[in-house]
C-alpha cells in the first residue's frame, strides 16, 4: 500500500495515546465500527507497542500504525509489533532512510516548504503537516498547493471536528489526523459507544 492509498481509507486518522494495553482492542473496535479503520498509536507510552500488537492481531478491519517515530529503533520496533504504517513528527535524512527501508508506507512530518522539498527530492509525495494549527493551518497548506501540487498532506495538531472540513476541502489534503476522537475521560471510563459516535461523525466528513 502506498501512503496516498492509506490516506484515502478515511477522512480522519485517529491519533491515539494509550496508557493501558487493556483499552487497545475495545478502543480500536469502536473506531473501526464508527467507520475509521486507520489508527495511529503514538509511541509516547510504554503501552504503545503492545497495544499495536494486540490491535493488529485482534481487530479485523483495523489498519494500525505507529506515530511519533523519531529514530531508527522506533522504526524497527514498530514494524516488529505489526504496524502497517509509520508517522513521524519531523524528518531527517537518516529517519527517512530507515522508514523507506522498512517497506511500510510512511508519512514524514513537515512544517515548511523547504522541508517538503527535501523529501520531494527523494520521491516522497505524501507527508504529515505538523503542528497544523500552530504552523499556519488550512490557509498555509492551501498556499503550499500552488508551487507543490504533487504533494498530498495529512495535517495533524490542533484540528477538531469543527475545523476538519476546512482542511478536507483543499485539493492537496488526503486526510487529517485528530486526537478528539478518543477523549481521555471516555477511554478511562471505557465508554466505547461514545468513541464510536465520535468516529462516525468524523467518518461522515468525507
Amino acid at each position: 500500500m502506498r501512503a496516498e492509498e492509506l490516506m484515502a481509507l478515511g477522512a480522519v486518522v485517529p491519533v491515539v495515546v494509550l496508557h493501558d494495553v487493556e483499552n487497545a482492542v475495545p478502543l480500536a473496535k469502536a473506531l473501526v465500527a464508527g467507520g475509521l479503520p486507520v489508527i495511529e498509536v503514538t509511541l509516547r507510552t510504554e503501552a504503545a507497542l503492545e497495544s499495536i500488537r494486540r490491535i493488529a492481531a485482534e481487530v479485523p478491519g483495523a489498519v494500525v500504525g505507529a506515530g511519533t517515530i523519531v529514530s531508527d529503533q522506533n522504526v524497527k520496533d514498530a514494524a516488529a509489533a505489526g504496524s502497517k504504517f509509520l508517522v513521524s513528527p519531523g524528518c531527517t535524512d537518516r529517519l527517512r532512510g530507515a522508514m523507506t527501508d522498512s517497506g511500510l508506507p510512511f508519512l514524514p512530518g513537515v512544517a515548511t516548504a523547504s522541508e517538503a522539498l527535501a523529501l520531494l527530492e527523494h520521491g516522497v509525495t505524501a507527508m504529515k503537516f505538523f503542528p497544523a494549527k500552530a504552523a499556519g493551518g488550512a490557509p498555509y497548506i492551501r498556499s503550499l498547493g500552488g508551487p507543490l501540487p504533487q504533494i498530498t498532506f495529512c495535517p495533524t495538531g490542533g484540528i477538531t471536528l469543527e475545523t476538519a472540513p476546512d482542511y478536507l476541502a483543499l485539493p492537496n489534503i488526503g486526510c487529517v489526523g485528530g486526537t478528539w476522537l478518543t477523549p481521555d475521560d471516555a477511554v478511562k471510563a471505557g465508554d466505547w459507544s461514545r468513541v464510536e459516535k465520535l468516529a462516525a461523525a468524523a467518518a461522515a466528513l468525507r
